[in-house]
């Protein structure tokens, strides 16, 4: 091609909702199952708008047999008359232009956690259909569109397509769209991932009812929370001892800046903390979490020195000693217009000027809350001074493996079979259960790039255990020496030394909580290796079926029972149940479990880090009635191992 050839005609221009069409993922972040919810998000967060600007007061959501998405509120419903610049009505403006909204100038909304979003008109292009109904004095407009593009003129109606069961209201906005599904791999929504959504806006915009609705399934759930983050952190604490029965809470308006912040402390040894600015969450903290730290390790130490828990000669308490069991929530609310974030995913709050308001805010509210609660506070103290001196015998822990150098990766234990390969992004190692199955995946491995690491019996359960603690427990230690991450507030995931951590453990019950005590470790020491998408848990076969000299693996008893179906035909089946990784020869563990070729593992993400946490806490935590309530609920679906 001439250099000539690249002239104006090349140029492409993709007019009106093209480009979201063009390029989905630009918009709505990927076309699977994440982006149709980022869809309904977008619809439910004009709603919440109109409820943070003080007139919605109940959102409906509701999800059709056909997958058909409703949201309905009962704000003041999208203006209809036309727009001065473009003649059309606004509605129309609103639901086929992009960056077209109430929410971009200083009028119609003030607080707006949809700014940062895609907004309704890229919804509009990626549904197959849309039609939005508004009620505006005494009146109901309609507007109905084909993959973005109007099918007629924003009119009057007398005609709904409300469901019956939900109550017309006076004014407000109905939305109804069906995903697209040439766009979308799915346009089947989860239920249970909208409403944990749906019910974390409920925490965060006290007094709005929110009202959802499963059709595939008559499931149904209602949403209120009069005691906003408060009753979110009650939430998170729920089925853990808590430290101070009355949770801290904080709401002050500063010049425009609204900041609430909850804590609560439990008796656990890991921190939860959640932060939003405009109902957005920030995964990556910021400005106003910066600020609350701040306030919050400046009171407490406050506190200590007048009441006497700490004396004129003994160190400040750390930042680090507040977080052990610290289950926390920081949200602030500001003019749209002025908020910013740092970086693509717009997840961590940049503005300057929020530091020093929510500091002082937060740290006059905890050193007032402490004075009102003396019984709480002084069991706070007991917490954070308890932490204090487990973080001395953490540090003296880990300083005395330094010593031998371990940590530092200069002597890898005994136990660890390494790879010849030095490039993390190209190794991975294999944690094993004991030294039978040990000795078959040495055997049997990739020497080049797998590593084998052999566990001896069942690791320490570290949810119930301290640093300190677990630093004296020999196959943990060897597993953070292999690992080469350090541990703790020298942990550093950059220095792994395998990319893929493979978690191989027997099918039965033993085997299944060594690797639940291995995800419990990881979980609330190295949850790195999570976020990073290093994890993998081994999927070895439960049977060999053979037939003659045919020899098939099934990794489920519905893949047996198949094998046995069709090669079946008359000929002697022979059924071999693995217990043990230590039964199969080594060729056979390459084969069906190592192997890059034809091994399956499943990689361990996490989807939700409250639920985890939650999880974790009531199966592996000291608390026994919730566990035993779970068992209950679950006990009919259990696979025995009898």
């Amino acid at each position: 091609m001439s250099d000539n050839s690249y002239t104006a005609k090349d140029i492409q221009i993709l007019e009106g909702l093209e480009p979201v069409r063009k390029r989905p993922g630009m918009y709505i972040g990927s076309t699977d199952i994440h982006g149709l919810h980022e869809l309904v998000k977008e619809i439910i967060d004009n709603s919440v708008d109109e409820a943070l600007a003080g007139f919605a007061k109940n959102v409906w959501v509701i999800i059709d047999k056909n997958e058909k998405i409703t949201v309905v509120d009962d704000g003041r419903g999208i203006p209809v008359e036309p727009h001065p610049k473009v003649k059309k009505s606004s509605l129309e403006v609103t639901m086929t232009m992009l960056h077209a909204g109430g929410k971009f100038g200083a009028g119609a909304y003030k607080i707006s956690g949809g700014l940062h979003g895609v907004g309704a008109s890229a919804v509009n292009a990626l549904s197959d259909w849309m039609r939005v109904e508004v009620r505006r004095d005494n009146k109901i407009y309609a507007q109905e569109y084909k993959r973005g593009k109007p099918t007629g003129k924003v009119s009057e109606t007398k005609e709904t397509i409300l469901p019956g069961f939900i109550r017309s209201p006076k004014t407000g906005t109905a939305t109804f769209f069906l995903p697209d599904k040439s766009i979308f791999t799915t346009i089947k929504t989860e239920f249970k991932t909208l409403a944990k959504r749906i019910k974390e806006r409920a925490y965060l915009v006290a007094g709005l009812f929110f009202h959802i609705y499963d059709l595939r399934t008559d499931e149904e759930l209602h949403y209120y929370f009069d005691g906003g983050i408060e009753s979110l952190v009650r939430h998170l604490n729920k089925d853990k001892n808590v430290v101070n029965e009355i949770p801290f809470y904080v709401s002050r308006d500063t010049n425009g800046l609204l900041v609430e912040a909850a804590l609560q402390y439990n008796d656990g040894y890991t921190e939860t903390i959640e932060s939003f600015a405009n109902v957005i969450a920030t995964n990556e903290g910021g400005t106003h979490l910066t600020g609350f730290r701040m306030a919050q390790t400046r009171a407490i130490n406050d506190y200590a020195r007048k009441n006497g828990y700490l004396k004129e000669k003994d160190e400040n308490l750390t930042g680090e000693d507040m977080r052990e069991g610290l289950t926390a929530v920081i949200a602030i609310k500001m003019n749209s217009e002025n908020l910013q974030f740092e970086g693509q995913t717009k997840n961590k709050l940049g503005n300057a000027e929020i530091q020093p308001a929510v500091n002082t805010v937060v740290k006059e509210g905890i050193d007032t809350y402490l004075e009102e609660n003396p019984q709480d506070a002084r069991r706070i103290m007991e917490k954070v001074i308890l932490a204090a001196k487990a973080r001395l015998a953490a540090r003296a822990a880990k300083e005395a493996v330094l010593r031998k150098g371990a940590l530092e990766g200069m002597a890898l234990p005994g136990k660890l079979t390494d790879c010849q390969e030095k490039d993390p992004a190209a190794s991975e190692i294999y944690i094993v259960e004991g030294d039978s199955a040990g000795g078959s995946a040495k055997q049997g491995r990739d020497r080049k790039f797998q590593a084998i690491l052999p566990l001896k019996g069942k690791i320490l359960n570290t949810e119930r255990a301290r640093l300190d603690k677990i630093l004296e427990f020999e196959e943990i230690k060897t597993l953070i020496i292999a690992l080469g991450t350090g541990i703790g507030d020298t942990i550093n995931i950059d220095k792994i030394r395998y990319h893929r951590v493979i978690i191989m453990t027997d099918a039965d019950v033993d085997g299944e909580h060594i690797r639940t005590l291995l995800l419990t470790f990881f979980f609330r020491y190295i949850p790195q290796v999570f976020e990073k998408g290093y994890l993998y848990i081994a999927q070895p076969p439960l049977y060999k079926v053979t037939s003659g000299k045919d020899v098939n693996y099934a990794y489920s008893d519905e893949e047996k029972d198949s094998l046995v179906k069709i090669k079946g035909n008359g000929k002697t089946i022979g059924i071999q149940r693995y217990k043990g990784l230590g039964e199969m020869n080594p060729e056979q563990l390459w084969e069906t479990t190592m192997n890059p070729q034809s091994r399956i593992m499943k990689k361990v993400t996490i989807e939700d880090a409250s639920e985890a946490d939650h999880i974790f806490s009531m199966l592996m935590g000291d608390e026994v009635p919730p566990r035993k309530r779970f068992i209950q609920t679950h006990a009919k679906n259990a696979t025995l191992d009898i």
